[in-house]
Order: structure tokens, then sequence, then C-alpha cells
């Protein structure tokens, strides 16, 4: 794998990247989807047709996100750690910590059974293991330390230890370091090979034809794996198991480049592109709308007019739209520190970031 020997080539100078935005929409939609589909399913007690597409999303939901996270981690990583620090660390414990204290906010008291005793222990336990879907924005953090604290250490070997720790069955209890353990060879790929995908994005739109084919290769061995029974213990589908698992990630993390691409070389995937510019918007707020849906469909019996299927699907839209609306209202007004860092929680010169950033 090119570049793995250590980082060369080049990536695109500052700026929005259309084909990066998409895949980070297309990924932040199906995270969404996920926990959207899955959260009715239980409640429910029954399945619908978005369940299928989960289930095919499994393999490379995460792994794309992740991959896709260290493309650009190259421009900033030689950086002094003050400056790459407010970048790639403080950034994200700026969100973890204030949306996690919304989210407590909301859950604690019920989380606690009304003790204050245990309210306390689970506030504190929450800034080691992180509560429920904001650990993605907590191990981006950590990700980026430990790839920083080992930028000397040639590419290869880090591949090779990475990708031992995402074969190897670690299961410790505490997410941080399953999680760690899981994701940081797509962190890696992405860094250490963002030039080598880059110039393959750039292939796409001149190769169509042959993107469709492979494509439709790839959605035929992803889907057979993703909804085949494991007959190992403790692997649910042949997708899941070692090695297999790590080769569906990639597999699938280019595959969701090579769709980017080509929407883009057709100039189409605009609402698409929106959404990966304002993921971590998205990400961080949709836990309160897809909650509030779920329950309206459920009390008010409309899940069974509709279905759990179109039930699944209207949750997923609704728990999308509603934080880019909610970000574009309160856009320029005191509550934008909900989705834009401040001047006075960044380390270095005092810059307005973006969403994205």
């Amino acid at each position: 794998m090119a570049g793995l020997n250590g980082y060369s080539g080049t990536v695109p100078a500052p700026g929005r990247v259309a084909w990066v935005d998409i895949a980070k929409g297309i990924c932040i939609i199906l995270v969404v989807m996920m926990h959207s589909t899955l959260g009715l399913e239980y409640a429910a007690g029954r399945e619908g047709f978005m369940n299928a597409i989960v289930v095919f999303a499994r393999p490379f939901r995460m792994p794309d996100f992740f991959l896709i996270s260290g493309l650009f981690l190259a421009r900033v990583i030689n950086r002094d750690w003050r400056s790459y620090g407010d970048k790639r660390v403080l950034h994200f414990i700026y969100f973890y910590v204030l949306w996690y204290l919304i989210q407590f906010g909301m859950k604690g008291w019920g989380m606690a059974e009304g003790n204050p005793a245990e309210f306390l222990r689970l506030f504190l336990l929450g800034f080691i293991e992180p509560l429920g879907t904001l650990w993605f924005v907590y191990l981006l953090a950590v990700l980026s330390v430990v790839t920083k604290l080992l930028k000397g250490v040639p590419g290869v070997i880090l591949f090779a230890v990475a990708a031992a720790l995402e074969i190897a069955p670690i299961a410790t209890g505490w997410t941080v370091i399953d999680e760690f353990c899981e994701r940081w060879v797509f962190f890696l790929v992405g860094y250490l090979c963002a030039p080598m995908i880059f110039r393959f994005a750039a292939q796409v739109p001149k190769h169509r034809l042959a993107a469709l084919g492979g494509l439709a290769v790839w959605a035929l061995v992803n889907g057979f794996f993703a909804f085949s029974a494991s007959p190992v213990e403790g692997f649910p589908t042949f997708a899941s198991l070692p090695v297999l698992s790590l080769v569906l990630g990639i597999a699938g993390a280019t595959a969701i480049i090579t769709v980017a691409a080509l929407l883009v070389s057709l100039n189409t995937g605009e609402a698409l592109r929106y959404c990966g510019e304002n993921s971590i918007v998205i990400y961080l707020a949709f836990f309160l709308p897809m909650a509030v849906t779920r329950v309206l469909l459920m009390k008010t019996g409309a899940l069974d007019v509709i279905g759990v299927g179109w039930g699944a699907f209207l949750v997923t839209a609704t728990a999308v739209v509603t934080p880019l609306i909610l970000a574009r209202i309160i856009r320029g007004t005191w509550l934008d520190f909900l989705f834009v860092r401040p001047a006075a929680f960044r380390l270095g010169p005092k810059r307005r970031l973006s969403p994205a950033e």
C-alpha cells in the first residue's frame, strides 16, 4: 500500500473538497440511520425494510468515517503541539464536553434513578467512558494525540500494529480502548495513504464504466458477507470475522469514495455534500429529534399505519434535517457556540471556525 513507509505526496490546500464532503455526508446519514432504525425496531419489537440497509452498511459505515477523518491529518501533524492540539484535539474536546453536559443534563438523573451519589459517579465517569454516541468525537481526539506521538515511527510498522489491533478480539468493556483498537487502522489509512486516495478519486470520473462495474461487484461481495451468518461463536456474520472485517472496511471506504467522486463528476449530490460539510452538527444533535420522533410514532399509533420501515425512514430524515435547521437558525446568535467553537476556547490566534473544522 503506497505511502505506508512514511507520508509522501500532497493533499489539497485548505478548503472544501466536494467528494470528501459527499463521502462524509453518506457516512453521517448511515450512522444516523443505524441508530434511528435499531432504536425504533427495538421499541416496536419488530424489523422493517430499513434494517437491510443498516446490515449492508455495517462492514464499512464507521471504517469509512474514520478513514475520511484521517485524510487531512498530514497537513497539520508536523505543526507544534499548541497549533496541532488546537486543531485536532481541543476542537473535539470542546464539543465532547459541551454536548456531554447537554446530554447528561437530560439523561443523568434518570440514569442514576434519583440517587445523588450515583448521579455524581456517572457524571465523572463520562469523562473517561464516553456517553452514548459521543464516543466518536472523544475518540477522534485520542487518535489525533496517539498518531502525533508516533509520527516518527515508519508507516508500515504503524499500519501493522493497528491492523493487528483491529484483527485481535479485544473486548475490555471500555469504549475508548475497544473502539481505538478497532478503528485506528482506518484512521491511519486515511492519513498515510491520502495522496493515493486523492489520486484515485481524481481518476474515477475518467473511468465511469469501470467504476460502476467495480461498485456492482463490491456490493454483491459486501452484501454476501454482511448477511451471511458466521459459524464462529462471537462473530454473528462473516463480515465480522477477523481479517475479513478489515478488508471489507477498507473496500467499503473505497466504494464510498468512488460513489462520491462519481456524484461530483455528474454535478449532483449537493444535499449529501451539505450534510457532509455539517456532519459534526448532525452528529452532535441528532439524538434529540431522533428520540422525540420515535416516541411520537409510538405514542400516536402512527407506526402501526406506516409500518416500521417507513417509520425508521421518517425518524432518520428528521434526525438528519433538524440539526441542520437548528444550526441555520442560531447562526450568528449567542447560541452559535453549540456548533461553532468560540475564540475563547482556542489555543492559537483567535479565528472563527466553520462547523466542519
